[in-house]
């Protein structure tokens, strides 16, 4: 008997779903007739939003290119933006149909902290990594110098910067880093200027010393005709004189216009005669 009523009221709970599910299906088209102006405004905001970002892509891409932006980022970017936007809108949509989001982006803002928080040193070296894509304070190629490292920029990263030194090291520099202190970009220009400092005793004649560098410059073929080399007294030392020469080349042959011209100047002061002084000290003694 007990089993009996067990299947009976069973059979009876099966029947009461079966009756609720069929009343909800009759109900269906009801509902659906009635939340079609819900579902035609989520559709429409769905259709411009895609649009929308669609049209943000290309205008992000052409922004990129008119300020010389590396290739390399501009589908990466692109994808952010698209896809953000399109997260968004999908939001709205849901938003018309009657869902409540308010939770929901609570929770995804709630995350978006906790991650932010978590990931801030990341956060920052890319963020840093996009500035450095968009305003260009140099290029790969570039001849740089950040406090106490310099070297060629060979890799731009958004995370970090490759540097190769000098003497053939490489070195990897956070963005953050560079965007956060003074940097030196010494090939940004197409022209640098030299500034030698010739040092002659206080019994050289100075304008033959000023005709011998002013020759030198003359033969050098990294020097720049213009702008027009310098070549003046600059200072009055304990036991010389210093005659200053600044001069201008191309910024890639600068340590070639360096190299040669103090070699040059050596060679011409020793042919007309010209001491280069070495410290020295006079003691005077005297006798009571």
């Amino acid at each position: 008997m007990k089993l009996l009523e067990t299947t009976t009221a069973a059979s009876s709970g099966i029947v009461e779903e079966v009756s609720e599910f069929g009343s909800w299906l009759d109900s269906l088209p009801g509902k659906l007739f009635e939340s079609i102006p819900e579902i035609i405004a989520a559709a429409v905001i769905i259709i411009i939003g895609f649009f929308l970002s669609k049209l943000a892509g290309k205008l992000l891409i052409k922004i990129m290119q008119k300020r010389n932006v590396d290739e390399s980022v501009h589908h990466f970017l692109k994808s952010m933006l698209v896809v953000t936007m399109r997260i968004v809108f999908v939001m709205f949509a849901l938003s018309a149909l009657g869902f409540n989001i308010n939770s929901f982006a609570a929770a995804l803002g709630a995350a978006g902290i906790t991650a932010g928080l978590g990931l801030q040193g990341l956060i920052s070296q890319f963020a840093s990594g996009i500035e450095i894509m968009f305003n260009k304070p140099f290029r790969a190629g570039d001849f740089i110098e950040l406090e106490n490292v310099s070297g060629k920029v060979v890799e731009i990263h958004f995370m970090n910067t490759t540097l190769l030194t000098m003497d053939n090291k490489r070195i990897i520099v956070p963005n953050s880093h560079i965007t956060s202190n003074n940097l030196i970009n010494y090939t940004a220009q197409k022209e640098r200027r030299i500034d030698f400092k010739f040092n002659v005793s206080y019994s050289t004649d100075i304008s033959l010393a000023k005709e011998v560098i002013g020759k030198a410059i003359e033969d050098c073929p990294y020097v720049l005709g213009k702008p027009a080399p310098v070549v003046a007294v600059g200072a009055h030392g304990e036991s010389s004189i210093t005659i200053n020469a600044l001069v201008w080349c191309k910024s890639e042959d600068y340590w070639n216009a360096f190299y040669d011209m103090q070699e040059r100047v050596k060679l011409d002061f020793d042919k007309a005669g010209i001491n280069i002084p070495f410290n020295q000290l006079d003691v005077h003694i005297t006798q009571k």
